[in-house]
């Protein structure tokens, strides 16, 4: 089974910084100091002496306390946060004696700050500061002054740009999160995979390793030059079987019908079970070559490992494989190796069956639904 290969420049999610948590943010942070420049030059229009050193003051410190405000926000006090605002709407009101409409530029600033935490509240929040800015004003007769409209529109506008800078920061985490979880998830499976492979591949290649050890030894109590040839073999199989283990880490591991019925077939005869094996594969559908070879695999191994048979029989067709034997053992219908088996086939869209069958012996088959010819 071969595992995709991610590009070196494809990062985990995580390590990706937000585009709104970066220069985007301190640049919007910083465009909202125009706010009390403009509200500053309203100052000289309205106030002179002390009473324009004092409008200037309380400016300065609302400017003093946005930055504050701005900290507490990318620390996520949100306590200092809401203390912050309301001080930041007391300076507001101060200021309003000396700058008069221009007061409620600074209005702007806390009114689009505030909704952006509170948006169950954002219609009435806007509202209110909408009408304020534009009754004040006017209903303040010694101001001279009708209906704040620009200052209202300002109030729209920076709530509206605030608001949807704040959608898109959320949603920009939401899809790193997101991404995040999809890499994890992608690392557990491959993880899934590797434990799988290696499981067949151990189970496999011990159980042959074992069977063949056990031949040669017998063979070489009896003397018979047979055991040297065994013993090669066994050596054979161990190589091959830190190789194929390698190779499933390394997620580049060929696994075939031929191949497998191959090794099945000697495997069968270290053990001394009768096998009935396909000689030709040329029927079984190219899709599911790999997949055939992992149930061959797993079965013969289960046949020699647990079913104590004299026979077994595997049948191939273009979208089923069958392994059968007439011992008197199973592996059980839970057992790790026909878990990931199981999963394997139910992930390709096909079946897998598993049990006893009478009067005698054990079946393992996998199947899918044959494909329909194309009408011509």
């Amino acid at each position: 089974m071969r595992a995709t290969r991610k590009a070196p420049d494809d990062l985990p999610a995580v390590a990706q910084r937000p585009w709104s948590d970066g220069w985007r943010r301190r640049l919007l942070s910083a465009g909202m100091f125009i706010y009390p420049v403009i509200t500053a030059t309203e100052v000289p229009q309205y106030s002179r002496g002390s009473a324009a050193v004092a409008g200037y003051t309380i400016i300065a410190v609302f400017s003093a306390v946005y930055v504050l405000v701005v900290i507490a926000t990318v620390r996520l006090a949100w306590t200092r946060f809401w203390v912050l605002i309301g001080v930041m709407t007391l300076l507001f009101i101060a200021a309003l004696p000396f700058a008069q409409a221009g007061a409620f530029f600074l209005c702007a600033v806390v009114v689009s700050l505030a909704a952006a935490r509170m948006k169950r509240y954002i219609a009435p929040v806007v509202a209110f500061a909408i009408v304020a800015s534009l009754v004040v004003p006017w209903a303040v007769r010694p101001w001279h002054s009708g209906p704040g409209w620009l200052q209202a529109i300002t109030i729209v506008f920076t709530v509206a740009l605030v608001l949807g800078f704040a959608e898109t920061t959320y949603a920009n985490r939401a899809l790193v999160e997101a991404r995040a979880e999809v890499a994890q998830l992608a690392s557990e499976a491959e993880r899934a995979r590797i434990a799988r492979d290696l499981h067949d591949l151990v189970g496999h290649s011990l159980t042959a390793i074992t069977v063949k050890s056990d031949l040669a030894r017998r063979l070489a109590e009896a003397g018979s030059p047979r055991s040297l040839q065994e013993i090669t073999e066994v050596e054979e199989l161990s190589r091959q079987a830190l190789a194929d283990m390698r190779a499933a880490v390394s997620g580049y591991l060929d696994v075939t019908v031929a191949s497998e019925l191959a090794r099945g077939r000697e495997l069968l005869r270290a053990a001394g079970v009768t096998a009935d094996l396909p000689t030709a594969i040329d029927m079984v559908d190219v899709a599911h070559q790999e997949l055939f070879g992992w149930v061959v695999r797993e079965g013969l191994t289960n046949v020699v490992r647990h079913a104590r048979a004299t026979r077994c029989t595997v049948s191939l067709s273009t979208s089923e494989v069958e392994i059968r034997d007439d011992g008197s053992g199973g592996p059980g219908s839970s057992g790790n190796g026909l878990t990931g088996l199981r999963e394997r086939v139910a992930a390709a869209g096909g079946r897998l069956e598993a049990g006893p069958v009478s009067p005698r012996g054990w079946r393992l088959r996998a199947s899918f639904e044959p494909m329909e010819a194309e009408p011509t």
